[in-house]
C-alpha cells in the first residue's frame, strides 16, 4: 500500500479535472471523436478523472484496472463489431491507458496503444492536454481506419460526450 499516493489521491479536488479539461475542451473532444467516427467503423470514449476513491485505493488498483472497469462502466465493449476503444486519463498518477475491445485487440498490438498514451503524456507534461487528447484521437482513427475501414452502414452506437467521473 503506497500512503502518498493515497493521499494525493484524497485530496485531489475535482476541479483539477476543470482546470486541466474545461467545458469548450471537452466540446473540442467530442467534436473531434464525431469527426473520427466518420472515418471508420470504430468508436472512441474518452474518460478523465481526477483521483480514485477510498476502496480501490486501499485495493491497490492500478490505473488500468482502473481503465478496465471504466471501460465496463462506460460500457464500450457494447458494439456491433467489438470495435470500442476508451481513453482513459488518471490525473493523479499522470497516467493515461487505452482500452481496446476484442475485436480491435486482435487486430492492433498493445505496443501501438502504448505509443499514443506515451505521446499524449509527453503532451500533457507541458500541460498542453486538449492538444494531447486530439492527437491521441488523431492517431487511434490512423489505426482503426486502417482495420476498420468506413463501410456503408456506420452507425454512431456509443456517445461521444467525455465522460468526466
Amino acid at each position: 500500500m503506497n500512503v502518498g499516493r493515497i493521499l494525493r489521491h484524497l485530496i485531489a479536488p475535482q476541479w483539477a479535472v476543470n482546470r486541466a479539461f474545461p467545458r469548450a475542451v471537452l466540446d473540442r473532444v467530442a467534436s473531434a471523436i464525431h469527426a473520427s467516427e466518420a472515418m471508420h467503423r470504430g468508436e472512441i470514449r474518452f474518460a478523465v478523472e481526477a483521483g480514485l476513491d477510498l476502496l480501490p485505493l486501499l485495493k491497490g488498483t492500478t490505473p488500468r484496472e482502473r481503465a478496465v472497469a471504466v471501460f465496463t462502466e462506460l460500457r464500450v465493449w457494447d458494439t456491433e463489431e467489438n470495435s470500442g476503444v476508451l481513453v482513459y486519463v488518471q490525473l493523479v498518477d499522470h497516467h493515461i491507458e487505452i482500452v481496446a475491445d476484442r475485436g480491435i485487440s486482435a487486430k492492433v498490438r498493445q505496443e501501438e496503444w502504448d505509443s499514443i498514451c506515451l505521446h499524449m503524456q509527453d503532451t500533457f507534461r507541458t500541460c498542453r492536454y486538449e492538444a494531447g487528447v486530439i492527437e491521441g484521437i488523431r492517431r487511434i482513427t490512423a489505426l482503426l481506419n486502417q482495420h476498420f475501414p468506413p463501410g456503408a452502414a456506420n452507425p454512431d452506437e456509443l456517445s461521444n460526450e467525455p465522460a468526466v467521473l
